[in-house]
């Protein structure tokens, strides 16, 4: 089964991109993407509650397959950085391939990992974020890709290319989830950095490239740290087993701060973390279905599973310390990282009215909550870790494709032009609304794994990581509920957008908002059969952020909150009137009234974005220079004691 999620969509990449029929490509993709759920569920229910399960997997030939992946992706970079004239991504291209090859054929050749592949809790609900999620945005292209195209009809047709990437990027994913021999990792871990880069450069105007080159060069980065913490697992400790590694670890935390540290760098580039957070803003040029996949199931995700995997190392460095400042390193800078993303990146949500920018600006700051939860590493920690991971996927999912939808048929992602869609996309409205809910309201998911963060986050006594968490939350509430607000907006005459819409996208859209629904109330199960077995695999206790009642009260409130906002969303049959417009009415369509002065008003009702205190200009050299020096100062503070180990 591991086999089949990992080769079945890389199969399918490979016939998409050759078939140019666009009625074949509806079936491949939803029939594909429906075998791909299917089976994601049949591993999840065949290993529920599974602490660990290792296959008995060494391949040679796969060994190779891997190391030509490597000098094949190098060769993609080069290629579009000689065509494109950018040379640091040329060369960065070609020290990683050539450490490449210098560890597989001069250190690695020997060293062979008996159990190739394995899965635990978290692998399986990172398998069905990526099964489940990740599918239904690959039918949601579907039609959004139509409409895209012929919205660009003077250009030619690449949408073979695109699918065949989107497959692949979920192929490599698995890849990254399920493999227990870092080469393996590695290599998808490259495939997902070069999927993104080409799936960024899609459309292939001069922003769509400068915002692609800055993904591959930040990543390339990333795998840099990745390559170097393999040297140090080979020559070192004589091992490529993921396993083997976070045991060692945990048992000397302080032989392992450098590769560690790495391996966190590595996760901090591809979660897009401050200073690299402008890659995933640049990433917005993409059309919505990278946006989405990038952001929720795949690419980003990837950087906090390695994050949250590595979590028990920090906590043992951290539980271990005893004057030697070492131990600490790795924990410290990612909690920190993470924490200061998480705010910064909170306020200058604020600050924007473009709706994939704020989406984005999320997605980095909670991005940087997980990350500073697998810092702190404690089993609270990493149950609010990931139900973190969970809710944000889904949520986020269903808010992209959302807002693709809304871009198409109202012209605009603008959120200002947002105030009359209850009235002219009324179910759109209230999907967006439902994931905009779950992101920050309680008794949502979202919010009960802040809440449980902040318990962790509380028990290690660290004051400023409170308060970070405090002020992040409180920029989080603002933007969230101003958009909220939006929705609901000024009345006006009704005028349905959605008769429009793609059968695929509401497939899609209606699945990931079921989703929502369905894991918010199904919340202490899902605590009981994946979360809570993952943490005790680990920890060896079951130490729930949440207790149980509270989390069947959470349960509860969402069932009565639903029935509430889908209830009249069918036609009404009350008598409707005009409306007041705190004046004479002029014109109910467009809003305008006769004032006091006998003058005609137009009603408008404009957040406050505060570009003044919260402009990007003014916070992210701030976050860009505090990350930087925390990142410089973990990596010469580990670099030191490296000769004293050896």
């Amino acid at each position: 089964m591991l086999g089949f999620l990992i080769l079945f969509p890389l199969v399918v990449a490979a016939v998409l991109f050759v078939v140019k029929n666009n009625q074949a490509r509806k079936v491949i993709v939803s029939v594909s993407a429906l075998v791909i759920g299917l089976a994601s569920v049949l591993l999840a229910g065949t290993y529920l509650g599974a602490g660990g399960v290792y296959f008995e997997y060494m391949s040679p030939v796969i060994d190779y397959v891997c190391t030509g992946i490597s000098i094949l992706i190098a060769v993609v970079i080069l290629a579009y950085g000689v065509k494109y004239r950018n040379v640091l991504a040329s060369v960065l291209a070609i020290i990683q391939v050539v450490g490449t090859l210098v560890l597989e054929f001069g250190f690695a050749h020997h060293v062979t990992v008996q159990y190739g592949l394995y899965l635990d809790s978290l692998s399986l609900l990172m398998a069905l974020v990526i099964g489940i999620i990740g599918s239904g945005i690959c039918v949601y292209a579907i039609g959004y890709m139509e409409d895209f195209q012929a919205h660009h009809a003077d250009e030619p047709d690449r949408r073979p290319t695109f699918f065949a990437l989107m497959f692949l990027f979920l192929s490599a994913m698995f890849g990254i989830v399920f493999s227990n021999n870092m080469m393996w990792l590695f290599a998808a871990w490259e495939v997902t950095t070069v999927c993104s880069f080409l799936l960024i450069g899609y459309t292939k105007t001069d922003e769509a490239i400068k915002n692609a080159f800055r993904q591959i060069i930040m990543n390339i980065l990333g795998g840099l740290g990745f390559l170097g913490a393999l040297y140090f697992m080979v020559i070192g400790l004589g091992t490529l087993s993921f396993v083997d590694f976070i045991v060692y670890g945990i048992q000397n935390p302080v032989v392992v701060v450098l590769p560690v540290t790495c391996l966190a760098f590595a996760g901090i580039t591809k979660a897009a973390q401050m200073p690299f957070h402008t890659w995933l803003l640049g990433a917005m040029v993409a059309p919505t279905p990278t946006s989405a996949l990038l952001h929720s199931s795949t690419m980003v995700k990837a950087g906090v599973f390695l994050l949250v995997k590595l979590a028990p190392i920090f906590y043992a460095g951290t539980a271990s310390f005893s004057g030697n400042f070492m131990t600490v390193v790795p924990s410290l800078m990612v909690v920190l990282v993470g924490g200061i993303t998480f705010t910064l990146c909170s306020f200058m949500a604020i600050s924007q009215s473009n709706a994939k920018r704020v989406l984005a600006y999320s997605t980095i700051a909670n991005l940087g909550l997980i990350v500073a939860c697998a810092g702190v590493g404690t089993p609270e920690a990493v149950w609010a870790a990931t139900f973190l991971v969970l809710f944000h996927a889904i949520a986020k999912s269903l808010l992209f494709l959302c807002v693709g939808t809304a871009e198409h048929h109202i012209g605009s992602r603008d959120i200002e032009d947002m105030d009359l869609l209850f009235e002219r996309m009324p179910r759109l409205a209230r999907f967006m609304m439902l994931g905009i809910m779950c992101m920050f309201i309680a008794p949502f998911g979202m919010l009960i794994a802040k809440w449980a963060t902040l318990v962790s986050f509380v028990e290690t006594g660290n004051i400023a990581l409170i308060i970070l968490l405090a002020f992040g939350s409180a920029a989080t509430f603002m933007f969230w509920g101003k958009w909220l607000g939006k929705l609901s907006g000024i009345a006006a005459e009704p005028k349905n957008d959605e008769i429009t819409v793609h059968r695929s996208e509401w497939v899609s859209i209606s699945l990931m908002a079921v989703l929502v629904i369905a894991c918010c109330i199904c919340i202490p199960a899902i605590s009981w059969a994946i979360v809570e077995p993952y943490v005790y695999s680990v920890y060896g206790t079951v130490a729930a952020g949440i207790a149980a009642d509270n989390l069947w009260i959470a349960s509860v409130a969402v069932i009565f909150i639903v029935i509430v906002l889908f209830a009249g969303l069918g036609k009404s049959k009350a008598r409707k009137v005009d409306v007041y417009l705190s004046g004479v009415s002029i014109d109910n369509s467009e809003r305008t009234f006769q004032n006091s002065l006998s003058q005609e008003t137009k009603a408008t009702a404009r957040n406050w974005y505060l570009e003044s205190v919260f402009g990007e200009k003014l916070i992210a050299p701030v976050g860009t220079i505090m990350c930087t020096i925390l990142i410089v100062a973990a990596f010469a503070v580990a670099a030191v004691g490296l000769p004293g180990l050896l």
